[in-house]
């Protein structure tokens, strides 16, 4: 993936975690349960922190180029988003748990990303300058 498509996939993934925040918060405070908005408000929180650190890592990219770590960092980042936070809106917009089994799944793709950071952080070459 090119950093260009990783710098709007993350801008997508953080308006999106702002309008379904917007949403739940006011449109659709009568028709859902407390327990169902507070997993709405759990995945945009977690959406939202992570298209961030995708951000972070794409521009990160610009300084220290497509690293392997970097890279699977934000494989990690896109992945645990659409698992973590998708299933979190299924549930809470569904009612069903067919798909709760993928958020844990989410979660350990998060760690994952974070984790493939710390090693590309830790790599003698990286830098926080321009290439």
């Amino acid at each position: 993936m090119k950093i260009k498509q990783l710098i709007m996939l993350a801008a997508l993934f953080a308006a999106l975690a702002v309008v379904i925040g917007a949403l739940s918060a006011h449109a659709l405070q009568q028709q859902l349960s407390a327990k169902e908005l507070q997993w709405i408000a759990t995945a945009t929180e977690y959406q939202q922190y992570h298209a961030l650190a995708l951000l972070a890592v794409a521009l990160l990219m610009i300084c220290n180029g497509k690293s392997k770590g970097l890279m699977l960092s934000s494989y990690a980042f896109i992945v645990a988003i659409v698992l973590f936070s998708g299933s979190l809106y299924f549930l809470a917009f569904s009612g069903s748990t067919a798909l709760v089994y993928l958020t844990p799944l989410g979660g350990m793709a998060f760690i994952i990303g974070w984790l493939a950071l710390f090693c590309a952080a830790a790599g003698s070459q990286f830098k926080l300058e321009r290439k």
